[in-house]
């Protein structure tokens, strides 16, 4: 099968969602499938074209920008020409060209599965309302041309204002999560790397820093967890500086971060290993997410494959993988104290969130995700 994905951002752009459509495109290729990628050269020193991991990429120019959106003119000439090479076109949203891609993939009669990933929060301002506008009208244009639409969870889609209108064509597929192998040399390398002491009560937060991740209720958490756990640290791992427009969110916290001091160190973007090094490390992971632009959280799967628990928000979708396992504790959103007394409550409790971290790797495999996308491409071509 020739399958064609279309997303704004793909490698080595590092979101949820690029993170997601890398495993699907890999897993896919793997098992033998041509995959295209069709994405946009957000850095113009990345090549036009490029093969990874078997997936065949192709990026065009950037003009300009308009919030995290991009404009690409060359983009529906890319389009045609990979369309006429393909069987069925999946297009990953939100992403402004997947309109005019998913209209001209069906003049050119060939089928449309469209994911949706989460609805869109843009912060306050003239820009973000006309960028959040456009791209809502581009997701309706989409869904309306789409054979068929994903998503991570029905919970998500029922609670989604854009979802609610399509259920009666929408399916859900877990996000895929997987993690490389790690051995005790090298958790003890970044153990020590880390500057992490016997003793220390580690907590970990792996995510960009964005105002949709929450990362402020876990701040002002940290006073209440440190009287009961002097030990405990936050492991913050992601990127953390220069986040595409998250500037004057990282401003308003750093001042709150550095009163905290030595109890919260920043890690960076970390190689795969190190990130499941990260997981084994930590006592437990926590995703304080605020809204719907967090939809499911592959973070939490990883941690809970490498048998750390989780707390994370009581957010449609979000909540899930916790209620799934039983990995963890769920609590309102923009709640610091609840945030804090759970993430005490599994400091003390670590036995009560023990679950079957074998069985979380099972069915979140990549190979599983794409098999179930498989069928679904295979209904819409049929």
């Amino acid at each position: 099968m020739n399958i064609l994905i279309a997303l704004t951002y793909y490698r080595p752009h590092y979101s949820g969602l690029t993170i997601y459509t890398e495993r699907l495109a890999r897993a896919l290729a793997q098992r033998g499938h041509r995959v295209m990628v069709l994405t946009s050269r957000f850095d113009p020193r990345l090549p036009a074209r490029e093969v990874r991991d078997g997936v065949e990429i192709y990026r065009p120019r950037v003009l300009m920008r308009i919030s995290k959106g991009v404009i690409m003119p060359a983009m529906p000439f890319w389009a045609i020409r990979l369309i006429q090479q393909a069987d069925v076109v999946n297009l990953h949203v939100p992403q402004l060209d997947a309109a005019p891609i998913s209209l001209l993939a069906r003049l050119l009669r060939r089928p449309v599965v469209l994911t949706y990933h989460c609805d869109l929060h843009l912060p306050k301002g003239f820009v973000h309302k006309v960028a959040n506008w456009v791209s809502n009208l581009a997701n309706h244009i989409t869904a309306r041309a789409a054979n068929r639409l994903v998503t991570n969870t029905l919970d998500y889609a029922e609670a989604s204002p854009f979802l609610r209108h399509y259920l009666d064509r929408t399916e859900s597929i877990v996000t895929p999560a997987e993690l490389p192998p790690v051995t005790t040399d090298e958790i003890t390398h970044y153990r020590q790397e880390w500057g992490l002491q016997p003793g220390q009560r580690i907590i970990g937060m792996a995510a960009r820093f964005a105002t949709e991740k929450g990362v402020e209720y876990l701040v002002e958490a940290m006073p209440r967890i440190l009287e009961k756990h002097p030990q405990a640290r936050v492991l913050f791992l992601g990127q953390y500086q220069n986040v595409l427009g998250e500037e004057e969110y990282a401003h308003r916290l750093a001042p709150l971060i550095d009163q905290i001091g030595s109890a919260w160190k920043f890690l960076g973007v970390v190689p795969s290993t190190a990130l499941a090094a990260f997981f084994r490390l930590c006592d437990l992971t926590v995703l304080p997410s605020i809204n719907g632009t967090e939809s499911f959280g592959i973070v939490q799967v990883e941690s809970m494959m490498s048998g750390t628990p989780v707390v994370a928000t009581d957010l449609p979708g979000v909540r899930q993988p916790v209620r799934m396992t039983g990995m963890g504790r769920i609590v309102p959103p923009r709640n610091a104290l609840a945030l804090g007394e759970a993430i005490i409550d599994v400091l003390d409790r670590p036995d009560k969130y023990q679950g079957d971290p074998a069985q979380v790797a099972r069915m979140f495999a990549p190979a599983s995700i794409a098999e179930q996308y498989e069928k679904v491409f295979g209904a819409v071509l049929s």
